[in-house]
């Protein structure tokens, strides 16, 4: 299977391209990049054979791209690649609105190709495992799920991700919909009754900035560093969210906790709780099988997936609610 990539930028260089070069039937074949020196150069660094002068001519070369440009892009170029009867694999998040969402989910549900959004949370295994708790009942009915992705002062200060035009957002664009995605997909995506939301974009307006990921201009930046949200579900569980780039707390935080019926779990680290016979107990995960490599993983399940031998994880109608929840987000942040 030859892959075309879209977007040479650091996440198709960092991750999905090293990952889909360990793959067995997968010879990534073709680049394109609005950039054609850089195009040129990451070519020559991963010894890809093919640099395209457009889209449409790498779609020409390949049977699935990857789309790793700015969000601004992802629809024209996921509806330009099924079009051209392609397998596409899109970065996250799907889309800058649900509008453009709901199309790509459309077209890609009218064709027999495969549309995976890169949430790429879904792969890393305690994820999996969580997963797997969940679906044999270990915690009964979900109730209250907990949504933390915090980082302290880590807004990213190169690329585009400041961009509001380009990126539709700020950190709830690029960091929270990965935890909102991957909390949602655990308890089922349930049918959504109201989302109530806030966002903030003063601390990384400071000019005294202190940030560990690189210096940025904090005249420019346009997008949030901080959002909640409070999410109710029509079958009565309960969520509780939050993210940020730039939070005034101790420590960068990473978790998804979920209370159940009979019993709740943490994501990161997989710990599960119980109370029964008489006592409270904490089982934590000595070790956990699978891929180590969630970048990997998630290569291979859309490779697989291109070649009728699994199921795509991240289905698009699942990736077009996020879309959908971060849009209502930002609606009732303006409130």
């Amino acid at each position: 299977m030859k892959v075309g990539i879209i977007g040479v930028g650091g996440i198709a260089t960092n991750r999905h391209i090293p990952a889909l070069q360990t793959i067995e039937d997968v010879e990534v074949y073709g680049v394109y990049d609005v950039n054609q020196v850089r195009a040129t150069e990451v070519a020559a660094s991963f010894a890809i054979p093919f640099i395209a002068n457009s889209e449409r001519e790498l779609f020409a070369q390949v049977d699935a791209v990857v789309i790793c440009t700015p969000n601004k892009f992802h629809h024209q170029s996921v509806l330009q690649a099924l079009q051209a009867g392609k397998h596409v694999f899109c970065e996250k998040p799907m889309a800058i609105t649900n509008a453009e969402a709901v199309e790509m989910e459309k077209a890609a549900s009218e064709g027999k190709n495969v549309l995976q959004i890169g949430y790429h949370y879904r792969f890393k295994k305690e994820a999996l495992a969580a997963k797997k708790l969940i679906q044999t009942g270990e915690i009964g009915d979900p109730l209250v799920i907990r949504v933390e992705g915090m980082r302290r002062r880590k807004v990213p200060g190169w690329g585009v991700f400041i961009n509001k035009d380009l990126q539709g957002g700020g950190c709830l664009m690029d960091y929270g919909c990965h935890l909102l995605d991957l909390a949602l997909w655990l308890v089922d995506y349930p049918e959504i009754e109201s989302v109530h939301g806030q966002t903030y974009e003063l601390v990384s307006r400071h000019e005294d900035q202190v940030n560990e990921w690189g210096a940025y201009d904090a005249t420019k930046i346009d997008v949030e560093d901080h959002a909640t949200a409070y999410i109710t579900f029509k079958n009565g569980a309960t969520m509780l969210f939050e993210t940020s780039w730039a939070a005034n707390v101790p420590s960068d935080k990473e978790t998804i906790s979920i209370s159940g019926t009979t019993g709740g779990l943490n994501v990161f680290p997989l710990a599960m709780n119980k109370a029964s016979s008489g006592m409270m107990s904490t089982m934590n995960a000595d070790w956990i099988a699978g891929e180590s490599n969630e970048g990997i993983a998630q290569a291979r399940n859309f490779v697989n997936a291109c070649l009728g031998r699994e199921e795509s994880l991240v289905k698009p109608n699942e990736a077009q609610q996020v879309t959908s929840i971060i849009e209502q987000i930002y609606e009732a942040s303006k409130k």
